[in-house]
C-alpha cells in the first residue's frame, strides 16, 4: 500500500477549456491516465491537491469526477483557486454518493490516517500585498489547516501536509502557514499551483526549518503521480 500525490489536473471533460493549447500539455489526459495506471494500485491512496476541474458548477463535474473515479486508488480531493465548483462538504459528499463515486473523498477541515501517515491540508494562500482581505483569507486558511491537523493528529501517524498554494514563492511567503508547519513538526509539505519551469525555479523545494517542501503540479511532475512513500498498516 502506498500514498501518492499530484495537483492541478485542470480537467475539462465536461466543459470547453482544454489545457492542450498550452505548451507541454498536449494529450495530457491520456498521459495522466497511462502514468496513473502504471503507478497507482487499487489499494493505494492519492491526494489531489487542488485545481481539479474547470467546471463552474458541481453538477458539471460529473465527467471529470467519473474519469478520476475510474482510475485506481482512493482519492482525497482538495480545493484549489480554480475549483469554482467547490461547495459545502455536505453538498459535495451528497453529489459523490448520488453518482456512485465512492473512491472520491473530500479533505476540507478534516484529516485522514493513511497507513502510518497523518494526512492534513488546506488550499493555503500567498500574500501579493498585505491587504485586509489578504489577512482575512490567511486567517481562514490557517484555521482550516489547524482543524485538519488536529483531526489528523488524533488519528495518529507521521504528520504530512498538503496545500494548493506554495507557502513560499519568490519574495512572497505565508508566515502563518509556515509557522503552523514548523511548530507542529510536519515532516513533508506538498503543494501545487505553480506551472512552467521558469516559475518553478521560484518555488522553494528542499528543507525549510526541518519541513521538506515538494512541488507536485501536474506538468512539473510530467503528469505522473508522486509517491509520498510506502506506508505500513
Amino acid at each position: 500500500m502506498s500514498l501518492f500525490v499530484i495537483a492541478d489536473l485542470h480537467l475539462s471533460l465536461g466543459t470547453d477549456k482544454p489545457m492542450d493549447v498550452f505548451r507541454g500539455w498536449q494529450d495530457y489526459v491520456q498521459r495522466l491516465e497511462e502514468n496513473w495506471r502504471a503507478s497507482v494500485a487499487p489499494e493505494d491512496t492519492i491526494v489531489i491537491a487542488g485545481d481539479i476541474s474547470w467546471a463552474m458548477r458541481l453538477e458539471d463535474c460529473q465527467r471529470d469526477f467519473a474519469f478520476i473515479h475510474s482510475l485506481p486508488g482512493q482519492k482525497l480531493l482538495m480545493k484549489g483557486n480554480h475549483d469554482y465548483w467547490w461547495n459545502t462538504r455536505s453538498k459535495i459528499d451528497r453529489f459523490l454518493s448520488a453518482n456512485g463515486f465512492d473512491t472520491l473523498h473530500i479533505m476540507h477541515n478534516c484529516g485522514y490516517r493513511v497507513g502510518d501517515r497523518a494526512i492534513c491540508g488546506t488550499r493555503g494562500w500567498l500574500y501579493n500585498s498585505e491587504t485586509e482581505e489578504d489577512r482575512k483569507i490567511v486567517s481562514r486558511e490557517a484555521g482550516r489547516l489547524l482543524a485538519s491537523m488536529a483531526e489528523a493528529k488524533a488519528l495518529g501517524g507521521q504528520l504530512t501536509a498538503f496545500l494548493h498554494y506554495p507557502p513560499l514563492y519568490g519574495g512572497m511567503e505565508c508566515r502563518e502557514i509556515l509557522d503552523i508547519l514548523v511548530e507542529n513538526k510536519v515532516s513533508d509539505c506538498y503543494f501545487g499551483h505553480i506551472h512552467g519551469q521558469y516559475a518553478a525555479q521560484k518555488a522553494l523545494t528542499g528543507s525549510y526549518k526541518g519541513v521538506k517542501m515538494h512541488l507536485i503540479s501536474c506538468d512539473y511532475v510530467n503528469f505522473k503521480p508522486v509517491k509520498v512513500g510506502d506506508i505500513a498498516g
